[in-house]
């Protein structure tokens, strides 16, 4: 049903800014008949690939499914330049003159800006490197590396050559622990086993661990053949990878787009030691900190993926990306290593994060 809703919002997008476009000065040359047609075999295009998304038809079905989810977000994006300048110019009843000379500014900043996003989506991620004084860490475990990979969504589009890339970028960071912050698979596309020959690549002294994120809790969980998850997963739980270094793992707190608060949380005062906690969706960080928490590892949000949805993404979630201070928590946000929906990205790309954990600095009065 979502899908259904987010294809019909796209197609009146497509309507709005084939609309707009007729009336753009340079484009008037252009045979009437022509936009109707365009916007016929551009709504094809949409509701082909939509149809295609949740079903595997080889190169040609994910070479349809990339170009409808990237004339989506061109569409987006043409509507998020457009619909500002009539507002502007009241649809055209103020500013006469200049009005469609605007809106042909407007479609071709729209233009500019997805392929933009187009390049910024299709390189490979960044990694950014964040050092964190983890409260309660030994002496021994100064220095340990962790790799954070979040919101991979591998699929049609973030095949098993995707992922071979990806892993081969973990591998060079040579951490000691690896965590994966949920959706891992966008649920349609590659079966799971296809992807487990490059997962099965990676290995750490520490482990590697993992949480659902909501695409998980959505059914789309990842399986072995012979029974069990694909990657070790802490459902309201914890692990000790290293004497006095706790990893705590909540479940998944969306499903179907509905937020349930988990009442689940560690008690790391009462544990002591070090810890950490996995958490798909960056909320409850109140909590954690309240608990004794020293690091909580976060992804869900993109970063936003694409502007101006990031300005609605940071009012649902405040906590969108980076890295924040709660209480006496750090809270780190990635924006993803891969994409949901269309390759694109505005403004910054995707990343995995290095995240190197220090032992926090011990001050005595003298």
């Amino acid at each position: 049903m979502y899908g259904t809703y987010l294809t019909l919002a796209v197609l009146v997008l497509l309507a709005y800014v084939l609309w707009r476009a007729s009336s753009v000065p340079a484009l008037r040359r252009l045979p009437r008949s022509l936009f109707p047609l365009a916007g016929l075999l551009l709504a094809l295009l949409v509701i082909i690939g939509r149809w295609l998304d949740h079903r595997a038809w080889g190169s040609g079905g994910a070479a349809l499914d990339f170009a409808s989810w990237t004339l989506s977000g061109s569409i987006f994006l043409s509507f998020a330049c457009l619909f500002p300048v009539d507002l502007l110019t009241g649809f055209g009843l103020f500013c006469r003159g200049r009005a469609a000379r605007l809106r042909g500014w407007a479609l071709l900043a729209g233009c500019l800006l997805s392929l933009l996003a187009l390049f910024q989506g299709m390189r490979p991620p960044a990694v950014s490197r964040h050092e964190v004084e983890l409260p309660g860490l030994g002496r021994e475990l100064d220095g340990t590396r962790l790799a954070v990979i979040s919101d991979l969504h591998l699929g049609k589009l973030l095949g098993p050559g995707w992922l071979a890339a990806r892993v081969a970028q973990v591998r060079a960071l040579k951490p000691d622990m690896i965590l994966f912050l949920g959706d891992l698979f966008e649920g349609h596309g590659e079966p799971a086993a296809a992807f487990l020959p490059e997962l099965e690549k990676l290995s750490a002294p520490l482990g590697i661990w993992a949480v659902d994120g909501n695409h998980e809790m959505n059914g789309h969980r990842a399986r072995r053949a012979g029974g069990g998850d694909l990657l070790p997963t802490l459902r309201d739980c914890a692990v000790e990878p290293a004497p006095g270094l706790f990893v705590a793992g909540r479940r998944s707190i969306l499903s179907h787009g509905r937020e349930t608060r988990s009442p689940w949380s560690p008690d790391a005062r009462r544990s002591g030691g070090a810890w950490i906690l996995m958490s798909h969706v960056p909320s409850g960080a109140e909590a954690a900190a309240r608990a004794g928490v020293g690091l909580m590892l976060a992804g869900h949000t993109h970063g936003g993926q694409l502007w101006p949805l990031s300005l609605l993404t940071r009012r649902v979630f405040p906590l969108t990306a980076g890295r924040y201070r709660v209480g006496g928590m750090t809270v780190l946000v990635s924006r993803g290593t891969g994409n949901w929906g269309p390759r694109m990205r505005l403004w910054r790309r995707a990343e995995i994060m290095l995240v190197v954990l220090k032992r926090a600095a011990v001050t005595s009065d003298k």
